[in-house]
């Protein structure tokens, strides 16, 4: 029978294992150890003890263990060849933050350009999209979570940094660099003072940032890359908040809101384009933009005169051009007049079919849109 944890409470982590291992002799039984990193922190014995009660019984019983955390440089060094459970993890996932029409389903009770501000400032956490208030304004919202002392939001972002990156760590000195526009390597080299060669790679394996090169390049081959914040909050937090966090804490949150608010426009664009971005993706999935789509992504050149396209499709073995994508974070567009726009940059693409598809994306309408494909935040933030 079960084991009576009140006259036998665990005495140590070898007892508990052993004994839920043998509980699942023949019953399967699933073990959740979240935020495992923070665990290991106070148990440093704990992984060993995890991976010789494996050693031991894990042929023998139906005992799986599930090892969660949000830090993640922690869980991959958990991974690695002389740590304690090298060898023993089946299956490593990450996961990653929803996409916006995932996001959406926490927001039912908001409009979808609405949605698309959110998602745009909080990202894909769960815990962040369930803190904004529907019944209440963007103003409200960003009052209470983020220009109020101690707010949610205005402490997320550094607690999500001291997860992964250390305190007067090189690694924080390039985000910054990165969040105030310094996305080429030269120019955030020049920004720390430093070369950011090792730095920039360790924080694209944990996630926190995104080398991109034009979708048309081989990202193996090509010199041309940028860096960018992978996670929408991260990039709100760097980019927007944290230069206000200190007199926020002290009090001027009332009167720095007006001024947060002016910088937001300007912020959600990026987050605008890779939210169309991820819809094109969705559509090319279900055979929307034709057939052998193998790649969307943006697309710039490095002229005198640069040409920057926000999506280009690529389909077939030649990797042609078979839709140009342009992402407005405006309420209304002119689709002719946008469209004109990306036919003439389209001569800068190496190979393009001879009759493209133009993708004219804005928050709520695109007028004149006859001769293309309209794309709105209700498409976006729509059901699949």
């Amino acid at each position: 029978g079960a084991r009576d944890l009140n006259a036998r409470p665990f005495g140590s982590w070898d007892d508990a294992l052993e004994s839920l291992a043998e509980a699942a002799r023949a019953e399967p039984l699933l073990l959740v150890l979240d935020e495992f990193p923070e665990l290991a922190e106070v148990s440093p014995q704990l992984e060993g003890v995890i991976r010789a009660t494996w050693d031991r019984v894990g042929g023998r019983t139906k005992l799986r263990i599930l090892l969660s955390g949000s830090a993640l440089r922690t869980m991959e060094a958990m991974q690695e060849q002389r740590a304690p459970l090298y060898g023993r993890v089946e299956l490593a996932l990450l996961l990653e933050p929803f996409a916006p029409h995932e996001a959406a389903l926490l927001l039912p009770g908001l409009p979808a350009a609405e949605q698309a501000a959110v998602w745009g400032i909080v990202g894909g956490v769960p815990l962040y999209l369930d803190w904004w208030d529907e019944r209440t304004s963007l103003r409200t919202n960003l009052e209470r979570l983020v220009c109020t002392p101690g707010a949610p939001l205005l402490t997320a972002g550094e607690l999500s940094l001291a997860a992964d990156v250390d305190a007067g760590d090189l690694g924080r000195q390039v985000l910054y660099a990165i969040a105030a526009g310094r996305t080429k390597h030269n120019e955030i080299a020049d920004a720390v003072r430093a070369d950011p060669t090792r730095v920039l790679g360790r924080l694209t394996r944990i996630g926190l940032i995104e080398r991109m090169t034009p979708v048309t390049e081989d990202p193996r081959r090509t010199r041309r890359r940028i860096y960018r914040i992978a996670d929408n909050f991260l990039a709100f937090w760097l980019g927007v908040v944290d230069r206000y966090r200190a007199e926020i804490d002290r009090g001027l949150g009332p009167s720095i809101l007006p001024v947060l608010l002016r910088d937001l426009d300007d912020h959600l664009g990026r987050p605008w384009e890779e939210a169309m971005r991820i819809h094109l993706r969705r559509l090319a999935a279900s055979g929307t933009l034709g057939d052998d789509v193998v790649a969307v992504g943006s697309f710039w050149t490095a002229a005198d005169q640069p040409v920057e396209i926000d999506a280009v499709v690529l389909a077939g073995r030649r990797r042609e051009a078979v839709a140009l994508a342009e992402a407005k974070w405006a309420k209304r567009v002119n689709g002719a007049t946008l469209r004109r726009d990306l036919e003439r940059k389209a001569d800068s693409l190496p190979r393009v079919v001879a009759e493209p598809r133009f993708v004219i994306c804005a928050r709520e309408h695109v007028d004149n849109a006859d001769d293309v494909l309209a794309i709105t935040a209700a498409d976006i933030f729509g059901r699949p």
